[in-house]
């Protein structure tokens, strides 16, 4: 096995040569298929239509988009001329919008309507004035003077804006001189990617991906779930965070199999499309899981087709991996990491036993170098013992945009990636991810690690998922706040879970606020925004008048 040095053309070019007829991206939901070479002459038609409007090597396109089908056209159309696709959260608002868009020099912007809670359209006009009154391709801001194109990724025309005919259609009566150019001078070790940090502390940073970083990332975890071309694999995961774009896209680019695509997650689409395709494997965060098994027309699908998929971007409580396996019919593997890790740092394999899967996040990626080091001191702790994550690889992106003292904050002089997770390494070599630095809860004195408390309540009958937060407290620097959400049907009270914990857990453990609360508040990506738990936890405690000390 070794590091592939080939960009993402290289590969689409490969598969539209060596198999064009066999499906690469499929709708099932509107009977939409792409072969790899017709999907491969699609991204050509977008990349020349592209240079046709000032995009070139090194130029920094957004993309502002659930998965519609033409998401992954642009990233390929970008990645064959050399130009960044920075992946935009679709859950940003407009605030957010404009910080991206000036703090990465964006030169294009590609975007569709949006969704019900945030019309991406009406925030572009609103961030940019001038578009109502501009002919495409000629637009003078004075916000944002780096921006000179808006794409609309559709058929509906909007003033000041190209629709995704008008690129195609540029790019078949473009010269293909150019076009060649560009294509052969990309480089493995440009930057392909740009994502930003969720942003759940301070400003999100871009995070530089190059082709190397994510295409290796993507294959090796294609590897551990020992993938094929025979393999289709349900997408049902944002394609905007590295989850949907490495651990889903470029597994399927370098195997050479196939993309069953949900637009937005919706638990009965995602179902029937397994049932129909035929799905190998299914990508989720652990809420989208819940919400498939919980589904009342769970039974309806055979999803016996299903073999192995990866439940990832939180921590994945136990008793839903178990759950999982049993009505799924797959084995589920878990990918730790961050973006600025491409992003895996370490998986477990399909083949590792029951307790390696259920209770570790696996052991190291191949060609990168984990190390759990002693957040004082820097230095390797020993096996069994708490540290921070750090590695050292192929992986590790090449910085943070236009942020050198930021970069150098997270990377040390070692070239050691410092995650900010606090985990243990067994003597297997295997790794447990314990919590966040950031998270940990300090009261008087005792550091609690949320994650030991939440695995704990998971196992309360009625328990269908739980968070834990600090909450802060005058007396003891911080309590115990535990947020749960209860199956269907099921009543429970605070003083029934804490005679749960009483004797099974120590006292100062124990939560101090437990609040029943139906849904938590995510990143874009999926990820629980510990920080809100707490401001939640304050205003509900103001609401139910309970006094915090």
């Amino acid at each position: 096995m070794q590091l592939s040095e080939k960009t993402l053309g290289e590969y689409l070019e490969y598969w539209a040569e060596h198999t064009p007829d066999r499906e690469y991206v499929v709708y099932s939901d509107r009977a939409l298929r792409f072969s790899w070479q017709e999907f491969n002459e699609r991204v050509d038609d977008m990349a020349r239509g592209l240079i046709a409007i000032g995009v070139t090597k090194g130029t920094h396109v957004g993309l502002w988009a659930q998965n519609v089908p033409d998401w992954l056209t642009f990233l390929y159309a970008c990645a064959k001329i050399g130009a960044v696709c920075i992946t935009v959260n679709t859950n940003y608002k407009q605030s957010e919008l404009e910080y991206l868009v000036r703090d990465s020099d964006m030169h294009t912007l590609c975007l569709t309507d949006g969704t019900w809670e945030s019309k991406f359209v009406e925030m572009a006009y609103n961030m940019l004035p001038e578009l109502r009154q501009c002919q495409r391709g000629h637009l003078d801001s004075k916000r944002f003077p780096k921006l000179k194109n808006v794409v609309y990724i559709g058929q509906e025309k909007y003033r000041g804006m190209y629709n995704t005919a008008e690129i195609l259609l540029l790019g078949r009566n473009t010269d293909d001189d150019e076009f060649d150019r560009l294509r052969h001078s990309v480089s493995c070790h440009d930057v392909v990617n740009m994502q930003y940090t969720s942003g759940t502390t301070g400003f999100p940073k871009g995070v530089m991906l190059t082709h190397y970083n994510i295409i290796n990332n993507g294959f090796l975890t294609g590897e551990h779930m020992k993938f094929t071309s025979e393999d289709k694999l349900c997408v049902c995961v944002p394609l905007f965070h590295c989850f949907g774009l490495v651990l889903a896209t470029m597994n399927c680019l370098t195997h050479g199999c196939t993309e069953v695509m949900v637009e937005r997650f919706d638990a009965l689409v995602t179902l029937a499309s397994i049932h129909r395709e035929r799905c190998t494997a299914l990508y989720g965060v652990p809420t989208m899981f819940i919400a498939e098994l919980n589904h009342p027309m769970f039974d309806m699908f055979d999803l016996t087709s299903l073999r192995t998929g990866i439940m990832a971007g939180a921590l994945c409580p136990i008793e839903l991996m178990r759950r999982v396996e049993d009505k799924m019919h797959l084995r589920v593997t878990s990918v730790y990491g961050l973006t600025e890790t491409s992003p895996g740092m370490s998986q477990t394999r399909v083949d590792d036993p029951d307790d390696v899967r259920y209770t570790t996040v696996g052991r190291d990626y191949e060609f990168v170098d984990v190390k759990v080091l002693d957040p004082s001191t820097g230095e390797e702790v020993p096996v069994g013992v708490q540290g921070e994550m750090c590695c050292k690889g192929f992986n590790i992106m090449k910085g943070y945009y236009n942020k050198p003292e930021a970069t150098a904050e997270t990377i040390d002089a070692n070239g050691y990636l410092h995650s900010g997770d606090l985990g243990v390494k067994d003597e297997n070599g295997n790794y447990r991810i314990t919590g966040r630095i950031k998270d940990m809860i300090i009261r008087g004195g005792e550091n609690i690690y949320p994650r030991e408390i939440e695995e704990f309540l998971y196992h309360l009958p009625g328990v269908s998922d739980v968070q834990v937060a600090g909450i802060p407290s005058k007396k003891y620097g911080e309590e115990v706040g535990a947020f749960i959400i209860l199956e269907e049907g099921v009543t429970m009270t605070s003083e029934e879970v804490r005679d749960y914990c009483m004797g099974r857990i120590a006292r100062y453990k124990i939560p101090k606020y437990i609040f029943f609360v139906e849904e938590y508040p995510l990143t874009g990506s999926g990820k629980i925004q510990k920080f809100k738990l707490r401001e939640l936890g304050l205003q509900l405690c103001s609401e139910q008048g309970i006094e915090v000390i």
